[in-house]
């Protein structure tokens, strides 16, 4: 007997990849949270946390660690889930599913790279790498939910807003780029090294914090510079509105995000304030890449929240 395939809506689809989408930035405030409390080493083995077993003598840290790979593994569930809807959506779009898909292989190589922090006692390059490819991550999922929201393909709509602005958003990866791995190279070297016993334990970066702040805080004033340049151009143009809020949003979450940063670094780097400036650093891949996603106008897909494109 023939039964009917089943499939998914494309409302019902949106709120998939908006499910994937929020798991994506949760984990990466988890992987902070596992370094910043010392707990990289919770857990000496991989994937069972100490000889075989899920359990350790070492308690608090032991339950930090593990309860990270365990939220990775529901992360990588979500995901699993989400492909699969991206196959039952009616109708079924080839970009939704290598999006999911590439989500997907991301996450499992990210796993796979924290088996080698782990083993390499967290070496610092890893764990720098480990925190990029986190990001890149952030940035697919956005990618995702956005798509999931406009029609794409063959004969949609795609309307370049402003070519001017079109090409710049294109040229602001590269200091957001620059700005990122300059951050991670400043993690790598600070005293948060993702063990109990700090600097004891896992080694750093083989250059002086200050120096990697200075650099950072540099690339970040560049940043700056060019989005409020961005701004200013934005009120002697007829640039549309879409462009406009993004540009502002940009510009607020770096001025907010350059505040955290300063103020951590006077501060001595408390650990809350480096969780929220990852936070600050996730916000703005998030903004760095709407900018990006809003160059081009899309109609919307039927039966989603009508919004700014």
């Amino acid at each position: 007997m023939d039964y009917p395939r089943r499939s998914v809506s494309v409302p019902a689809f949106r709120w998939f990849a908006f499910a994937t989408f929020l798991s994506v930035i949760l984990i990466v405030l988890s992987g902070a949270a596992v370094r910043l409390t010392g707990s990289g080493l919770g857990c000496p083995d991989w994937p069972t946390c100490y000889k075989g077993r899920i359990t350790t003598p070492w308690g608090i840290h032991h339950f930090i660690e593990y309860g990270n790979r365990m939220f990775t593994a529901a992360i990588f569930i979500v995901t699993a889930i989400t492909f699969v809807a991206a196959f039952l959506r009616s109708p079924r779009r080839r970009d939704l599913i290598v999006l999911t898909g590439a989500l997907g292989g991301g996450i499992a190589a990210d796993a796979v790279l924290g088996a080698f922090v782990v083993y390499s006692k967290l070496n610092p390059w890893l764990v720098s790498l480990h925190l990029l490819l986190s990001l890149s991550m952030v940035v697919i999922a956005a990618v995702l939910y956005h798509r999931s929201k406009y029609i794409y393909g063959p004969g949609a709509r795609a309307d370049i807003r402003d070519p001017h602005f079109h090409t710049v958003a294109k040229l602001l990866w590269i200091p957001f780029v620059v700005l990122v791995i300059t951050g991670t190279a400043t993690t790598g070297s600070g005293p948060h090294s993702g063990a109990s016993q700090g600097q004891l334990v896992a080694k750093r970066l083989p250059f002086a914090f200050s120096d990697a702040a200075w650099v950072h805080s540099v690339a970040a004033v560049l940043f700056i510079g060019i989005v409020v340049g961005l701004l200013l151009s934005i009120w002697h143009t007829s640039a549309p509105q879409a462009l406009q809020l993004g540009v502002r949003r940009l510009v607020i979450i770096s001025l907010l995000q350059a505040a955290i940063g300063v103020t951590q670094y006077l501060t001595h780097v408390p650990a809350a304030l480096v969780e929220l400036h990852v936070l600050g650093a996730i916000s703005l891949t998030i903004g760095v890449t709407q900018f990006h996603l809003r160059q081009s106008a899309h109609d919307r897909e039927p039966g989603t929240k009508k919004a700014v494109a």
